[in-house]
């Protein structure tokens, strides 16, 4: 895969209109754009669909979590919007659900939410959930593999461990990643772009390292530049 490929622009923006703004800023270093629930609403499917159209790779960040018959009708109607990844909570049934909506769409893969990057182990505490933060990725890794999924989200920090028991069964998207000495905001478990590539993530999801810059597209080419040293 290309760079270019492998960096995943997070639209987390409060408007389409901002978001297309990001988008012509960015140019031709953005090939691959999230849409999660922030543009949903506000006319972010047309979006997808308009991306989608223009040769744009879509990452529809919509975590689904239901029962499993309503994913897999939610999951159904998200296939016409021609995107390439979806996220859906990693367990069992609504994973299930959105493997049988999806179908035979060769295009949409299925990722697996597994930990928030926002968590940490005090965080799953307070959820009564005892266990490191680690165990619990890789049970969920599990649950995606087991249910015919295409891959998960984890952060860089269990990448390497998802990657040691599953191969290249299961694709890893890491989310959290911000370039040396970049705020971490509100994440918990980040890593730089290198690193993560080193520990085994296929994609990088990056939102506010690009959209909050000066120069948004001297900021998306500096980490395509740390992703091809990688």
């Amino acid at each position: 895969m290309s760079a270019h490929t492998r960096l995943i622009i997070a639209l987390d923006l409060p408007t389409t209109e901002a978001a297309q703004e990001a988008i012509d800023a960015i140019g031709p270093a953005g090939q691959f754009y999230k849409i999660g629930y922030q543009l949903m609403p506000v006319g972010g499917l047309a979006l997808a669909t308009r991306l989608s159209g223009e040769g744009k790779k879509v990452f529809l960040d919509f975590k689904f979590h239901d029962i499993g018959a309503t994913v897999e009708r939610g999951v159904k109607s998200i296939c016409k919007l021609g995107g390439d990844f979806l996220t859906v909570h990693a367990e069992p049934d609504v994973l299930k659900g959105a493997v049988d909506g999806r179908g035979d769409d060769a295009r949409l893969k299925i990722l697996g939410v597994t930990v928030l990057t926002s968590l940490n182990r005090d965080s799953l505490r307070q959820s009564g959930i005892d266990m490191a933060v680690e165990a619990l990725v890789l049970k969920r890794a599990e649950f995606a593999a087991e249910a015919g999924a295409d891959g998960v989200i984890a952060s860089a920090q269990e990448a390497a461990a998802i990657r040691a028991r599953f191969g290249d069964a299961l694709t890893i998207v890491t989310p959290g990643i911000r370039p040396a000495g970049a705020d971490a905001n509100d994440q918990s478990r980040i890593a730089t772009p290198a690193d993560a590539i080193a520990a085994g993530a296929d994609y990088l999801v990056v939102g506010r390292p690009i959209l909050a810059a000066d120069d948004r597209a001297s900021a998306a080419r500096a980490i395509l530049a740390e992703i091809e040293a990688a």
